[in-house]
């Protein structure tokens, strides 16, 4: 469970900005979105590949330069 302390003379609005940060950082709200609706098997698989796609055509860009 992610939790953060509210240090001496620091606002609640300041805690509740390092506690988003840190469930961002650790990808707690994006579980939690993906996990909103099921998502079947072969549109994972879908999804997956389509990133792996993306991420070598970036690959192939950076090295071009």
């Amino acid at each position: 469970m992610t939790e953060v302390k509210i240090r001496k003379g620091e606002s609640v609005e300041k805690a509740l900005r390092r506690l988003k940060k840190k469930l961002d950082r650790e990808g707690i709200m994006r579980d939690i979105r993906a996990k909103r609706h099921f998502e079947k098997p072969c549109e994972k698989r879908r999804r997956k590949a389509a990133r792996a796609r993306i991420n070598a055509r970036r690959a192939t860009y950076a090295a071009a330069l």
